[in-house]
C-alpha cells in the first residue's frame, strides 16, 4: 500500500507549495511597512500553501493522460491508480482554494486574497487547461503564479504595492521560464513523446538554450535592483549576487554546449539562485531589523 503521506505530498505537489510560500513571505519581507502579527504571517503563508496544493492537484487531475507518456511523471497517483479520478476530486480542490482565499480575505486583506487566487488561477487554468497544450508561451505566462504569490505577500502590508515587491513579482516571473526550459531541454523527448510544445521542443535546444540565457541576465540584473536602488540589505545583495553568479554561469554553459548534461545544471543552479534571493530577502528583514 501506498504510503499516505506520499501520496499527499505528490498529487498536491507540496515541495512546490512551498517554494510558492516562500515567494509571499518574501514579498511580505520586501516591503516597507510595520510587520504584522506572527498568527497574520501564519496565515497568509498557510493561504497561499493550500490554494498552491489546489492548483497542483487540479494540474495532476486535468494532466493524467499527459503524464503517462512522460517517464517523469508516469508514477503520479492519477496515472499508477494510487489515487481513482471522479468527482470528489474537483469539489475537494475547490473547496481548499475558496477556503485559502477566504481566509485571506478574512485576516488580511481583499487584494491580498485577490493575488492568492490569481496566482492558482493562472497555474491551474491559464497554464495547465489553456496554454500548456497548445503553446510554447505557456510556461512563460504560467509563471505568473509565482509573481502573484509575492504580491500577496506584500499586499498583506500595503495594498498599493511598494516598487521593491513589484520587482520582485517581475524577478520571479522572468525567472520560471529558463528554469523550466533548462528542464525540458534536458526532458526533451519525454515533452515530444507527451505532444507539450515546449520551446525546446518547438525551436530545438540550442534556440532554447540562448533565450534562457538573455532572460537569465535580465533577471539576475533586476534582482540586485532592490538593494542597489531602494536599500534592502546585504544579505539579500550577496544572496541575489552570488545566486545570480551561478545561475548565468551555468545559463552560459547550457547555452555554449546545449545538452541534456548543461541543462539539468542550469535547472539545479536556477533552484539555488531562487533560495539564495528569498531566504537572503527574509533575513535581512527578520534578522536585521
Amino acid at each position: 500500500m501506498a504510503n499516505p503521506i506520499a501520496l499527499v505530498a505528490n498529487v498536491f505537489k507540496l515541495r512546490i507549495g512551498v517554494a510558492i510560500t516562500l515567494c509571499a513571505l518574501a514579498g511580505l519581507a520586501v516591503t516597507p511597512g510595520p510587520d504584522l502579527p506572527v498568527w497574520k504571517i501564519a496565515v497568509l503563508g498557510l493561504s497561499v500553501l493550500f490554494s498552491s496544493a489546489a492548483a497542483g492537484a487540479f494540474n495532476q487531475y486535468v494532466e493524467r493522460d499527459l503524464d503517462a507518456h512522460m517517464t517523469r511523471t508516469r508514477n503520479r497517483p492519477f496515472v499508477t491508480g494510487a489515487l481513482a479520478p471522479g468527482w470528489p476530486w474537483p469539489a475537494v480542490i475547490s473547496g481548499i482554494l475558496v477556503a485559502s482565499v477566504a481566509a485571506a480575505a478574512l485576516v488580511l486583506n481583499l487584494a491580498a486574497a485577490a493575488y492568492v487566487f490569481l496566482g492558482a488561477f493562472f497555474y491551474g487554468i491559464v497554464y495547465t487547461v489553456w496554454l500548456k497544450r497548445r503553446s510554447a508561451w505557456n510556461i512563460v505566462i504560467g509563471g505568473l503564479a509565482g509573481s502573484f504569490a509575492v504580491l500577496a505577500g506584500a499586499a498583506a502590508i500595503d495594498p498599493a504595492l511598494a516598487p521593491e515587491p513589484v520587482i520582485l513579482a517581475v524577478v520571479l516571473f522572468l525567472w520560471t521560464p529558463p528554469h523550466f526550459w533548462s528542464l525540458a531541454a534536458a526532458l526533451r523527448d519525454d515533452y515530444a513523446a507527451a505532444g507539450v510544445p515546449m520551446l525546446p521542443v518547438v525551436v530545438g535546444t540550442p534556440r532554447a538554450s540562448q533565450a534562457t540565457l538573455v532572460h537569465t541576465l535580465v533577471l539576475v540584473a533586476l534582482s540586485l535592483v532592490p538593494a542597489l536602488a531602494y536599500g534592502l540589505g546585504p544579505i539579500y545583495l550577496a544572496g541575489a549576487a552570488a545566486g545570480g553568479a551561478l545561475f548565468v554561469w551555468r545559463s552560459i554553459q547550457f547555452a555554449l554546449a546545449p545538452g541534456r548534461i548543461t541543462a539539468m545544471s542550469n535547472f539545479h543552479a536556477s533552484l539555488v539562485q531562487l533560495t539564495l534571493l528569498l531566504v537572503g530577502a527574509m533575513l535581512d528583514r527578520w534578522l536585521l531589523a
